[in-house]
């Protein structure tokens, strides 16, 4: 029987954020597909948290150490928030799962299908060692747990961003994640460039009916907040110029045209409010899906 860990952030959040819905269904929609998988799947839940957030951990899932640094310590932000790092999530996935073939990591708004442990095991069983699993995105009319039947059924639409990521174990210790931040921009990107760069076998499922997020406002699209993308902008620039200076490119040509095309667009870029050396605009997301869907 494959196992698999699977961590998630669980927050306490205030009454107006969209976490205060999005995160029951996500806990319960996790603990239904634990449940489905259980005579097929070993599935072990993990949560990484800050020590005011342990209360709000759901049953059935693990704790780890409880985190003890966020990007507020790289860094000085106009707004203050106290985001985890992704090395920080994703050590501690790493160091207690040590019996886990694949480790999975989600955002806590993403929610699961019944048979989504399931089927990242077939998928694995293919021969992918690490992969992307894009969302489903359903209409904001539900919001309970108790109408989650009502959520499954709705076959939604497709949804361009990166929130879930599989890989095998392994991998992990050659990843290079830097100082980059979760609940910003870019985190995605920089998460990709790992599973691309460090795996044999890499692919983005688009149109999998495996996971869903309710309604599509991307309230982390705050112009207040813009400096978290900034930072994260910076550190996915470092971690792809120290995967091409270790030859991680070699006999990638697609992801040598990926960077290629970055370097280029930082010298178009005529954005004043960035050092030159870090001006890479919207084009970046064009190149990646680019190569993502010539490598299909």
């Amino acid at each position: 029987m494959r196992r698999i860990a699977h961590i998630i952030n669980p927050v306490n959040v205030k009454t107006s954020s969209d976490l205060v819905t999005a995160q029951p269904i996500t806990f319960e929609t996790i603990r239904l597909a634990k449940e489905f998988a259980r005579t097929r799947v070993d599935v072990r839940l993990l949560s990484a948290q800050y020590p005011e957030d342990s209360p709000f951990v759901p049953q059935g899932f693990t704790l780890t150490p409880d985190l003890d640094r966020s990007i507020i310590d790289y860094g000085q932000f106009e707004v203050r928030r106290k985001l985890p790092l992704i090395q920080d999530i994703l050590d501690r996935l790493y160091e207690a799962a040590t019996d886990a073939e694949y480790l999975v990591y989600t955002n806590v708004d993403i929610a699961l299908m019944p048979y989504f442990y399931v089927t990242v095991s077939k998928i694995a069983e293919v021969g992918y060692d690490a992969f992307v699993i894009n969302r489903r995105t359903i209409s904001k009319e539900y919001t309970r747990p108790d109408q989650l039947y009502l959520m499954f059924s709705q076959v939604g639409e497709i949804h361009p961003g990166y929130d879930c990521f599989v890989f095998k174990r392994s991998l992990y210790p050659k990843f290079e994640l830097g100082n980059a931040c979760i609940g910003a921009n870019w985190i995605g990107r920089i998460l990709i460039t790992n599973l691309i760069c460090r795996s044999r076998r890499f692919m983005v499922f688009e149109d999998l009916h495996l996971t869903f997020h309710i309604g599509d406002e991307r309230t982390w699209k705050v112009p207040r907040y813009q400096d978290y993308d900034t930072h994260n902008e910076k550190e996915l620039y470092r971690i792809l110029s120290e995967y091409k200076t270790k030859g991680l490119f070699q006999d990638r040509p697609l992801v040598e045209s990926f960077l290629q095309d970055i370097e280029k667009s930082r010298r178009r870029c005529n954005h004043k409010s960035l050092p030159r050396k870090y001006r890479m605009v919207s084009f970046l997301k064009a190149q990646l899906r680019k190569y993502i869907h010539e490598t299909k």
